[in-house]
């Protein structure tokens, strides 16, 4: 951690990685780490920190969409469906940087790995409170479908509130199909429809989790961590709820993590 750029404002220390995905490798108050390292699971880039998801969120099924009245067909990397976008692999630039912020940039591919080229910017910024993550999504010449958000690997919480107003099925392949229902006891692996704050403590920790993002998937079953994942839609959302950002209209999402020791 010491060798990547971090920010820091009170006891709020940041380290962030460009290179390994422009994920956040680590978020530390007082001295308590709230996220899953990379050591500890093998450098696995889906098992660890707080990446970006990007041009598309969770799975896309058997890596196959339509836009426009096209058949496109990305790459698979997961159980045979396209997982998470390509941001969480690839090299992001630095484009700014303070002792409180930190911007990264990348430039999206035109290739079989995503088509429409493209390009998305990430802004970290860090206060006394917390944290607020900035992504924003911008097409170039052509117009493209796009889903996007953030996938944080929490340590192990002792609380978890969380109270969304509905979950979307999954069929029997495990991906969500566009029918909301209520919400099950958990654990969950779910995309689910929220808008209320979302609280945690870890280790002594509490943490407010916020976002102007309706959907969030939750992944709380690994007995060592919790994923709370804010996204802009659901995921096979190219299917299911598209959205388009069209050229010379980016799009943009906000993540929030405000932070107080409850000891």
């Amino acid at each position: 951690m010491n060798d990547l750029p971090t920010i820091t404002a009170g006891t709020v220390r940041v380290a962030i990685d460009p290179g390994a995905g422009g994920r956040i490798a680590q978020i530390v108050v007082d001295g308590t780490p709230l996220l899953v390292d990379r050591d500890e699971v093998d450098g696995n880039p889906l098992a660890w920190g707080a990446y970006p998801m990007v041009p598309w969120a969770g799975r896309i099924r058997g890596g196959r969409f339509e836009f426009r009245g096209v058949e496109y067909r990305l790459p698979c990397n997961h159980d045979g469906h396209a997982m998470h976008g390509v941001g969480f692999v690839s090299a992001w630039t630095v484009a700014g940087r303070t002792p409180t912020r930190l911007e990264l940039r990348l430039d999206l591919p035109s290739d079989v790995r995503w088509p429409f080229g493209g390009d998305v910017t990430q802004v970290f910024e860090v206060d006394e409170r917390g944290l607020t993550c900035t992504m924003t999504v911008h097409a170039h010449d052509r117009a493209f479908p796009t889903s996007f958000g953030w996938h944080p690997w929490f340590r192990k919480p002792s609380r978890f509130d969380f109270e969304p107003t509905a979950m979307y099925r999954r069929d029997e392949y495990h991906i969500a199909v566009d029918d909301l229902v209520d919400v099950p006891p958990g654990p969950w692996d779910d995309c689910f429809v929220n808008t209320a704050p979302i609280g945690l403590e870890i280790d002594g920790v509490a943490l407010t989790l916020t976002s102007p993002c309706t959907h969030w998937v939750v992944y709380d079953q690994p007995r060592h961590a919790t994923c709370v994942e804010p996204q802009t839609g659901p995921p096979d959302a190219f299917t299911i709820r598209p959205e388009v950002v069209e050229p010379g209209a980016p799009m943009v999402a906000e993540f929030r993590l405000e932070v107080a020791p409850t000891q």
